[in-house]
């Protein structure tokens, strides 16, 4: 076995296991360039008229799109977006970008300039405030009690486009989609009401079982963002789907749901792994930045690649997280150490980062993890797991404590990859 190529924050780590498995995407044939796939996705949409159909010379025209810690490709698509606007007597004074920052931090301007490619300065770009009342509109109360605030430039333009990727995400199936509106640039009250159905009713306890990675049909959290996010009646999406280099393979546009759940259909097939069986030992890389760029993001790759490994099994993670956690408050949910306190401390006061860090806890406490990061040792073991300086050193501490006929499986883009237990079939 040749060795295999682990990212890790902006280098590469090389990983060299005999007889390990690696668990990666199905290959895709790719007859065309990027720009291509995003040209004939933006003339065929999925149940919209193109955009020539639909707005109109004059109008005022916001793209959503995402912050710096979910990579999306906009910098190639950003610009043919906005090409076609212009085609269709849209001026760059009319068009503006708002980045869906949730609740995350701003964007600096270099992150600015990542994100917008050749039209930075030239195409004005805003950061979403999710706290700031002044810029946010009441939009009412979904059918499911969720409130509605949305960015207030985002509900005053005369057509609204949505982009993103679409990617697996930990509890609310899928990303991309109704997520680049809400949490995308819908208020706080919003994103945490809406997130809160991950977990069941407090007479059951215990988080939702179809609020998980792949899942939409019966998920609550995915019922809630679609519904809140419908709110805001979105003209067009535009949504990719990228490989393991972080290129695109793949582009849908069109209505909201419908573009969304085609890209989620494309995703599963790519991007599920099948596994005969559970391994003793996973050695998990998120796959560089931006999926590591802080352990909120990270933590991603580590619910993914956990499918993979035997109950008490041992992981070895690498995540850099130059960005420290991703969040103020994050690491102070870990003064809870008893996972059924934690829950009763969320249900009092849900914040989606706390209840990260209580799916972070409960995988700890499921199996050995070893941390190659920049935190520090007693960080490290907040989160229940141990610090490590590198991958040869973490191989050399958990050998000893591996069956004499251990398996392995090894994850490089652990962010992207989701594990499926698929036995073989009795002949």
């Amino acid at each position: 076995m040749t060795d295999i190529v682990l990212k890790y924050g902006s280098i590469s780590v090389p990983c060299h296991l005999p007889g390990a498995q690696r668990l990666q995407m199905k290959e895709i044939a790719q007859p065309l360039l990027a720009t291509e796939l995003v040209s004939e996705a933006l003339n065929h949409p999925i149940a919209t008229p193109p955009l020539a159909e639909i707005v109109k010379p004059g109008e005022d025209v916001v793209i959503v799109t995402s912050d710096i810690t979910r990579y999306s490709a906009s910098e190639v698509y950003l610009p043919l977006v906005v090409d076609e606007l212009n085609r269709c007597g849209i001026v760059d004074a009319k068009i503006s970008i708002v980045i869906a920052l949730g609740i995350h931090r701003p964007q600096t301007d270099e992150e600015h300039r990542k994100i917008l490619g050749s039209l930075y300065g030239r195409i004005a770009v805003y950061d979403h405030d999710c706290d700031d009342p002044t810029q946010l509109v009441d939009l009412g109360m979904t059918d499911g009690g969720i409130p509605v605030q949305i960015n207030r430039r985002v509900m005053a333009a005369d057509r609204v486009i949505v982009t993103g990727t679409i990617g697996f995400h930990y509890f609310a199936g899928f990303g991309g989609g109704r997520k680049g509106l809400v949490p995308g640039v819908a208020s706080r009250q919003t994103c945490m009401a809406s997130h809160f159905a991950v977990f069941n009713p407090p007479e059951i306890g215990g988080k939702h079982p179809s609020a998980v990675t792949g899942m939409l049909n019966g998920n609550p959290v995915h019922r809630n963002l679609l519904q809140a996010a419908q709110r805001v009646e979105p003209d067009f999406i535009l949504n990719t789907v990228l490989g393991p280099n972080k290129e695109i393979v793949a582009v849908f546009c069109g209505e909201l749901e419908q573009a969304h759940l085609a890209g989620c259909d494309l995703v599963r097939a790519l991007y599920s792994a099948p596994l005969a069986a559970a391994a003793d030992l996973a050695i998990i890389s998120c796959g560089g930045e931006p999926k590591d760029i802080n352990f909120i993001q990270a933590q991603k790759a580590l619910d993914y690649g956990c499918r993979a490994v035997k109950e008490g099994g041992t992981i070895i993670f690498l995540a850099a997280c130059r960005d420290g956690f991703g969040y103020p408050t994050f690491f102070d949910w870990f003064r809870y150490q008893d996972l059924a306190e934690f829950e009763t401390a969320l249900r009092a006061d849900y914040q989606i980062n706390g209840q990260t860090a209580h799916a972070v806890l409960a995988r700890s406490r499921r199996f050995r993890i070893l941390l190659i990061s920049e935190f520090s040792s007693e960080q490290t073991a907040a989160m229940g797991m141990k610090k490590t300086a590198d991958l040869q050193t973490a191989l050399k501490q958990v050998k000893p404590t591996l069956p004499t006929d251990y398996s392995t499986v090894i994850i490089p883009d652990g962010g992207t990859i989701l594990p499926v237990i698929t036995p073989p079939t009795a002949t």
